[in-house]
């Protein structure tokens, strides 16, 4: 992008993957101070019901007024505006993470949501292209137990991640990543797809210690599977003499 004292210069750039338009990025500036383009991210973590864009604050920048607005691609051209949720004041200053919620989108939909960052210096527009059922990113499953199950076996357990409202409408399916070190050096074994919300682990190694993690993911494999959940560590004991 280029910048004269007197001129509005616009880039555009379209990302295409398949035939779906991934993203378009517009950057509109008025003067050489303007902010620089909101990092725009969405996912539905509660399908189809809940979809959220998160983009960070910038550091070191006067106030900033943010328009976030989204449209269907595809149809007349009718505007909504997103409902705006500003950053927390207890998260941490690396952690200033903008929110805007967009109700009730339809299924097979392409839709595009717009952000502009706004200040007296000029302002830039990310624009981005998406579908619901490509964007699909549950939390993260919860209450993960571990226990001790026969000699060298473990009984794995999780609950669903709770925002996700509509299990018996669209199941979820699940994988385990467990991890351990083998004399120094690290290893990992990541099991599923599985529709069970437990597993036994047979033949594990009496003394060792093992970590677990379980994400979950859409059981027709929309989107992608959740982060990680928080680790659970578990030492098998030993067999008594």
């Amino acid at each position: 992008m280029a910048l004269f004292s007197s001129v509005c210069v616009t880039v555009i750039l379209v990302c295409v993957l398949g035939v779906h338009t991934l993203d378009l990025l517009r950057a509109t500036a008025t003067s050489g101070n303007a902010p620089s383009t909101p990092s725009v991210h969405c996912w539905c973590a509660n399908f189809p019901n809940s979809t959220l864009c998160s983009w960070p604050e910038p550091h070191h920048f006067p106030p900033i007024h943010y328009v976030a607005t989204y449209s269907e691609r595809h149809s007349q051209p009718v505007t909504n505006d997103c409902h705006l949720i500003p950053p927390s004041s207890s998260s941490p200053t690396s952690q200033q993470l903008w929110h805007c919620q967009l109700p009730n989108l339809k299924l097979l939909t392409n839709y595009i949501i717009n952000v502009t960052a706004v200040h007296s210096g000029g302002s830039s527009s990310h624009l981005a292209s998406f579908m619901l059922e490509d964007i699909v990113k549950p939390d993260p499953p919860v209450d993960i137990r571990v226990s001790p199950h026969n000699i060298k076996d473990l009984l794995v357990e999780w609950s669903p991640p709770p925002t996700w409202d509509n299990l018996d409408i669209f199941p979820l399916k699940y994988q385990i990543l467990y991890q351990w070190e083998h004399r120094g050096t690290p290893r990992s074994v990541n099991m599923g797809p599985l529709e069970s919300t437990r597993v036994e682990l047979k033949g594990l190694s009496a003394g060792r210690t093992y970590l677990f993690q379980v994400c979950a993911k859409e059981l027709l494999g929309l989107g992608e599977c959740s982060n990680w959940s928080s680790p659970v560590k578990i030492t098998i004991p030993r067999r008594n003499p």
